[in-house]
């Protein structure tokens, strides 16, 4: 690697592979010791493409999530089976690796600013603003920076947009998904709402059984397949269909509903 070799977005990657090393090995614990990241699917990351990879996955935190997924993609090229005992693998980590953020989240702070060199493709979302509903037109520069990120490598989106579980897809997704063709690789995690903080940036609770299970890449008629349809399949497949309100466990529903209450409990001014 050329000691000032960028990637398309203008990132030194010598950069990038140092911040990647060093939040890897301050997180490292938060999977593998203070709880535990039980993987499922570790084999399918290694049978995938080097670019054009789309992975799509519920949310339940803003940066865990994400951390874990390049904890456990890495460790997966690095031959661990379903592990990431070591966190050695993340001495060469691939730098191919995005994923979807919100430009207001990737700007909160100074940490957030430092994650976003490790591949945040930061956009503006068109639904959500500052805590309030807004309804603003798709930026084309996002949409171009999403291609150019699947043309160089992997993409993780969550297509929902928000940590609330069983909210609606994002049309956006299903439309990226049917006109650059990526391989679409769902992923399915859980346990990350009950040990960190909404940020997932301070653990909260200990001791908590985290998940994450890689599922086979969709089968899509890129051709033929309607919006809608492309929509209800990723339902399906990050398990937010609204026919899995029936089997998920009681205290995120309770959780759930004591978050609506709150709502509109809240005074206007508040």
């Amino acid at each position: 690697m050329g000691l000032f070799k960028q990637n398309p977005f203008g990132h030194y990657l010598i950069l990038k592979k140092w911040v990647i090393r060093i939040l890897g090995a301050l997180t490292h614990r938060r999977f593998r010791g203070f709880n535990e990241l039980q993987i499922e699917g570790s084999e399918i990351i290694r049978n995938l493409p080097d670019n054009n990879v789309l992975f799509i996955s519920n949310h339940q935190t803003y940066f865990a999530d994400v951390v874990a997924m390049f904890h456990v993609f890495n460790a997966s090229l690095s031959n661990r089976d379903d592990s990431i005992k070591n966190v050695g693998y993340l001495w060469n980590p691939k730098m191919n690796i995005y994923y979807v953020a919100a430009k207001e989240t990737m700007k909160s702070g100074l940490l957030p600013k430092i994650m976003a060199y490790a591949g945040s493709i930061s956009i503006e979302r068109t639904w959500r603003a500052k805590g309030e509903d807004v309804n603003r037109q798709v930026k084309m520069s996002d949409i171009s920076a999403i291609k150019t990120a699947l043309h160089d490598g992997w993409v993780i989106t969550f297509p929902q947009g928000t940590t609330t579980p069983f909210k609606p897809i994002r049309k956006g997704t299903a439309h990226i998904i049917k006109h650059y063709k990526p391989v679409v690789v769902p992923i399915v995690i859980d346990g990350f709402r009950r040990s960190f903080d909404k940020k997932g940036l301070r653990v909260k609770k200990k001791n908590i059984l985290q998940s994450m299970e890689i599922k086979e890449p969709l089968n899509i008629d890129y051709e033929n397949e309607s919006i809608a349809e492309i929509v209800e399949k990723i339902e399906y497949a990050i398990e937010q269909h609204p026919s899995f309100l029936k089997v998920i466990p009681q205290d995120v529903l309770e959780a759930q509903e004591a978050l609506n209450q709150q709502r509109k409990w809240r005074p206007n001014n508040a």
